[in-house]
């Protein structure tokens, strides 16, 4: 006889399985939702694209979008070197939620469309678009990023960029090898790195012989780190008889046969993994010279710029990803008598969670804006552009690991199983910090601005000086940072960019943020009130104007 419901429960207890004080899926959300997104974007001059902003968010935050994103990360891309009949093939195949992923962000304008947008604003608009949809994924950024990366430097060869810019700024998503101007859009890789050097690209041993044809040059070597084998075109550097230079490299010759593009594996990263990042072997393998030769590091130093903002940016979507996670479980999930959102403590952390992720956000923004006014001939938003674009690299991406480790937290053991998405993201941070130079590497890079190109240090702090006077505590940091700069060595850089980086994030907050937000800031960043990990504001410091400002709507 089968026991009823009741019987299988004699004492009237509840079933062993329902569920009570568990988080509802955050899903649909609007992604866009983002005061401090949506301010920035007004202020460095793209107002006019919130509304497509607005329709971006939502559809990031939707439940179709959030499952390519699962999906491109469950199931990975896979090398196929050769086809049935033995012939060499080097195709890297990727589950169709990654074309999904790649068709909207080429669609959008998430690649080089601005280069090809006379439109003030156009390269903010852009950036704001990678804040959004970056609530997706990480791993299809890469293609993207080095796609709109890659017009700069191809504008040095005007007969190449003629013929390829205006299929790199296409918005169609046109994946497959085929020949290039055969194609509706392009997608370019870039091939820098080497086994021997990493960031040293000056030892790269890769040799590019010249052929009787100007212009025309076959690779030999091999490159340790070229991310988005798919890619159509690829921006190379390599030893020509002047010297290191810069090259172009199609996956597909103008005749329709296959480049030597050998693809000798995949790397087994420990994040990123939706995206192909691969060893490729040059032999014979056919190129344009891009720039003139022995300039290579010249001609890319453009596409590093972009690059490197890149990584600000998805470090910042990363945070404000994660931080949106944490508050939507905080609001939903109780303990000890009390939401987690209402606990003193827990609000301490989302509190200083949040001025992070708006400090980072208002930075990258800020270093969108001087890009697109360099871009326009404004050689002092170039400047400041040059010094702030490293400092900003540096510090923003190196905040992201402790970000994401600490939002992960909050949602405890339910935020370290897969399902809930937060170990992608904290697998994710790390890279940004490495990718376009670590942090020794954009350290470096600073002191060498400083000590060659004195008008970036003056760009530096004529932007400080739009908010002098409204805050002691910056006041002081800058003057600290003036007196640091005479004694500016390899071995204090870390902690001068460090200071740089701070100092210019308070700068904004004062002039852009809400007092409860830059005079907390202000306290703790840069006035020594704080602890050494996230969630230790102090008691002075507007919790509840801070995490209403983060998490509007949502209290």
């Amino acid at each position: 006889m089968v026991p009823t419901p009741d019987e299988q429960r004699p004492y009237g207890g509840a079933a062993t399985h329902d569920v009570t004080n568990q988080a509802p899926p955050l899903t649909p959300y609007d992604a866009s939702a983002d005061t401090v997104l949506l301010e920035g974007l007004r202020r460095e001059g793209a107002g006019w694209a919130e509304e497509e902003l607005r329709r971006l968010g939502r559809q990031a935050g939707s439940a179709q979008a959030q499952e390519w994103a699962d999906l491109a990360n469950r199931y990975e891309p896979e090398l196929r070197t050769h086809d049935r009949y033995g012939n060499r093939v080097d195709e890297v195949e990727f589950h169709p939620s990654w074309h999904h992923l790649m068709r909207t962000a080429i669609t959008e304008g998430l690649a080089a469309s601005p280069w090809g947008d006379a439109r003030p604003g156009a390269h903010v608009a852009r950036t704001a678009g990678g804040l959004v949809w970056g609530h997706t994924e990480a791993g299809h950024g890469c293609p993207t990023s080095m796609t709109y990366a890659a017009v700069p430097a191809l504008r040095r060869q005007p007969e190449l960029a003629k013929v390829y810019e205006p299929l790199l700024t296409s918005r169609e998503y046109d994946p497959g090898l085929r020949v290039p101007t055969d194609k509706r859009g392009l997608l370019a890789g870039m091939g820098m790195t080497e086994k021997q050097g990493g960031s040293d690209v000056r030892t790269n041993t890769t040799a590019a012989t010249p052929t009787a044809e100007p212009g025309v040059y076959t690779l030999r070597g091999h490159k340790w780190f070229t991310s988005a084998p798919m890619c159509d075109v690829f921006l190379v550097l390599a030893q020509a008889p002047g010297g290191l230079s810069c090259f172009l490299v199609p996956r597909v010759l103008p005749d329709g046969t296959r480049n030597t593009f050998r693809i000798q594996r995949l790397k087994d990263k420990l994040g990123n993994r939706s995206n192909a990042s691969s060893e490729p072997e040059f032999d014979g393998t056919v190129a344009w010279l891009v720039g003139p030769e022995g300039q290579g590091v010249k001609t890319i130093i453009e596409m590093v710029n972009c690059t490197r903002l890149d990584c600000v940016m998805m470090s910042a979507a990363l945070m404000r990803k994660s931080l949106v996670e944490a508050g939507h479980h905080a609001r939903h999930r109780s303990a000890f008598g009390a939401r987690l959102v209402d606990q003193p403590l827990m609000r301490n952390v989302l509190a200083d969670l949040a001025l992070e992720s708006e400090a980072a956000t208002t930075l990258t923004l800020r270093l969108a804006g001087a890009a697109d006014r360099a871009i326009r001939g404004d050689e002092g938003e170039a400047a400041f552009r040059r010094i702030a674009t490293a400092v900003g690299k540096y510090w923003v991406t190196k905040r992201g690991p402790a970000f994401t480790a600490e939002a992960l937290e909050c949602l405890g053991g339910n935020g370290y199983v897969e399902d809930s998405g937060m170990p992608r993201h904290y697998r994710e941070a790390p890279l940004l910090s490495i990718w376009e130079g670590s942090g020794n590497v954009n350290a470096l890079d600073v002191l060498r601005a400083l000590g060659r190109e004195p008008g970036t240090a003056e760009a530096l702090f004529s932007e400080f000086a739009l908010a002098r006077g409204a805050d002691a505590r910056l006041d002081a940091a800058v003057a600290r940072l003036k007196d640091r700069l005479s004694g500016a060595s390899q071995t204090t850089a870390r902690r001068l960019v460090e200071d740089m980086a701070l100092t210019l994030q308070a700068s904004l907050l004062v002039r852009h943020a809400p007092p409860a937000v830059a005079d907390a800031f202000c306290a703790t960043r840069l006035g020594g009130d704080w602890g050494h990990a996230f969630g230790t504001l102090p008691e002075a410091a507007d919790l509840d104007a801070i995490v209403r400002r983060s998490l509007p709507g949502r209290d």
